[in-house]
Parts: C-alpha cells; structure tokens; sequence
C-alpha cells in the first residue's frame, strides 16, 4: 500500500490511472482507496484533497483521484434575478451545501429538498453527477 500525505505537483503523465473517491472521503483526513489497476491507498492528510489531484507518480504513470458520480437535483435558475436570488436563499436557508453551474443550482438528492422543491412548484431534474459544492454546509 502506499501511503499518501499531500498532493503531487509533478507535470503531467503519458498515462493516467484513476483513484475512485466518494466527496464525503475526499473531505476526511485519513482514509483508503483502490486504484483502477488494483494498487492500494492510505490517506493521512494535513489538508482534503481534490478531485483530479495527482497522488501518486512512477515514471510516466500517474494516479488521479476521480470523484465518483452521486445522485443530485438540478434546479434551473429563474430568469429574473431577484426569483434567483431568493431561491438561493431558501435553498441556503434549509443548510444543504450547493453547486452553482451556468444557469443552474445543484444540490444532493435528499427528501426534504424534494419536498421543498414540488411544495414551491420549482422544476428541477434527478441526475447522478459529480457534485462539487461551493461549501461543506452549514455547522453548529
């Protein structure tokens, strides 16, 4: 196993090999990872790294971590800026971290948004996507 403390910041490589990782571990400290060619990762970190962050190098080989898809919704913004804007507040409001797009809002698919969003009558779409929220939501 090799273990990982930072990310690297060689030049890139002829080739690439994934590292699969859900957000919530890419936000831990310590955790483990198999690549697509089966070598395995311990991550013991000073700071959370990226999706797309080199983690490891051999020669002309390089180990990317690449953020699974999850399930998302995708609300699209109003054309009127103060409809977008109050819909960013009440989205913010419920403590749900959110990815800003060109024209749109993404947010995890969680029941509660769902309800919200039909009880306001505001279409939104279900996809799975890599979700990169501007934040970590709210903490107390």
């Amino acid at each position: 196993m090799i273990l990982v403390n930072q990310a690297s910041a060689e030049p890139a490589a002829d080739l690439k090999i994934a590292v699969p990782a859900d957000r919530l571990n890419l936000a831990k400290r310590r955790w483990r990872a198999v690549a697509a060619d089966g070598r395995e990762f311990g991550f013991d970190l000073e700071r959370h790294l990226h999706d797309g962050d080199v983690v490891h190098r051999e020669e002309s080989i390089a180990y990317v971590l690449a953020q699974k898809p999850e399930p998302v919704l995708e609300i699209t913004l109003p054309a009127d800026p103060t409809a977008a804007a109050r819909l960013g507040w009440q989205i913010g409001n419920l403590h749900f971290p959110l990815e800003t797009t060109a024209g749109a809002i993404r947010v995890t698919d969680d029941p509660a948004l769902r309800q919200f969003l039909e009880r306001e009558h505001l279409p939104f779409t279900a996809r799975t996507a890599v979700f990169r929220p501007i934040a970590h939501g709210h903490h107390h």
